[in-house]
């Protein structure tokens, strides 16, 4: 399912017009990527949380110059799905 089709489905159900749905979609997803990119998490009750987390640092290799390289730590955004979430999707 694409963003164009949860779109056209928020606003079949809802009857608001597709360029409202669209809009208020966007800021949507504004909002979660400005509030990961400060360090806080959003948490969405009974779909679950968008959060921050911290990889280590790792060695790592870069096989064409065989070489070692070091990854340094770093952080990354996640998704944990709700417990009512993964229970609809596992069935």
């Amino acid at each position: 399912m694409t963003k164009a089709d949860i779109v056209s489905e928020i606003s079949k159900s809802t009857g608001v017009d597709k360029a409202s749905v669209l809009l208020t979609i966007e800021k949507f997803m504004d909002i979660v990527k400005d509030s990961l990119a400060d360090g806080e998490n959003v948490y969405l009750r009974g779909f679950g949380s968008f959060i921050v987390k911290t990889r280590s640092q790792k060695t790592a290799r870069n096989i064409s110059k065989n070489q070692t390289i070091i990854i340094p730590e770093h952080q990354i955004p996640a998704f944990k799905p709700a417990k009512v979430f993964m229970e609809q999707v596992k069935k």
